[in-house]
């Protein structure tokens, strides 16, 4: 957390508390009163009540603090919601989602993953394609076929950040965007299949579903995964998938809704 981050929360938190520097000093030093500082109500309501809540506070900060709200609320519900075809399913699985969001790495892990789509990295590689012929190749991070055709021109041990990204967004799309899905598969008007074209990405739910547990089995795989510390996190997105969107599309329907576009490079 930055020092702006810090002092937001101490004031948001207890307007009018005494020994303010001894609180900054127990959220760094202590991370069960950090938990219930960050994910106090009064915090997140003084976010929400900001439009411009990033001159406030970080990214990082400012879904830490949803994701909290959504871990709490969720638990006062009696299922989730997945998408078959077009159509809404119920699913009983809360308990498992609280279990997940109660371990401290992958809460800070999704919180990382949502503030790093809130900037779109976009780049060129030229490369070689014949005796004296070159080729522009242009990507960015928020397209999967791009990503995918960038880490095949890498060198294996380099692949580490493009898997986990691809992983990532795989998550990312499913579920904070999820009705982008269903359109860029589906014609809106007739329901019907879009045609696919050589080289471009028309998924379903379930293959993004697929090819974010693949990514992140190859990320986990990834020495530097070890070496981040990552590793154990990819390993539980890669075999708890879907219970990993369900707080994501949580706070995208309840928290985000008019702020979606704004929020995130789309």
């Amino acid at each position: 957390m930055t020092e702006r981050d810090i002092e937001f929360v101490v004031q948001a938190a207890a307007p009018r508390g005494g020994n303010r520097q001894r609180l900054k000093e127990l959220i760094r030093e202590d991370e069960d009163f950090r938990r219930e500082l960050v994910g106090h109500d009064n915090v997140f309501r003084a976010l929400m009540s900001s439009e411009e809540m990033f001159l406030r506070v970080s990214p990082r900060l400012f879904f830490e603090v949803l994701l909290r709200q959504a871990h709490k609320q969720m638990t006062h519900k009696v299922h989730t919601v997945e998408y078959a075809g077009r159509y809404e399913v119920a699913v009983f699985d809360v308990r498992e989602v609280d279990e997940l969001l109660a371990e401290p790495a992958m809460l800070y892990y999704l919180a990382d993953m949502l503030a790093s789509f809130t900037r779109i990295q976009s780049f060129t590689l030229t490369t070689r394609i014949g005796p004296g012929l070159y080729e522009k190749i242009r990507f960015n991070d928020l397209n999967l076929d791009s990503l995918a055709r960038f880490c095949r021109l890498v060198e294996p041990s380099q692949r580490f950040a493009f898997y986990k990204r691809m992983a990532d967004l795989c998550l990312f799309i499913s579920g904070v965007f999820p009705e982008y899905t269903r359109i860029q598969y589906r014609y809106p008007l007739t329901g019907e299949v879009r045609v696919k074209f050589l080289g471009t990405g028309r998924r379903d739910m379930a293959e993004y579903e697929q090819e974010g547990r693949k990514y992140y089995g190859l990320a986990g795989q990834q020495p530097a995964a070890e070496k981040l510390g990552l590793r154990s996190v990819l390993d539980r997105l890669r075999e708890h998938f879907t219970l990993a969107r369900k707080p994501l599309r949580f706070l995208a329907q309840h928290y985000l809704a008019g702020w979606k576009r704004k929020l995130f490079a789309s």
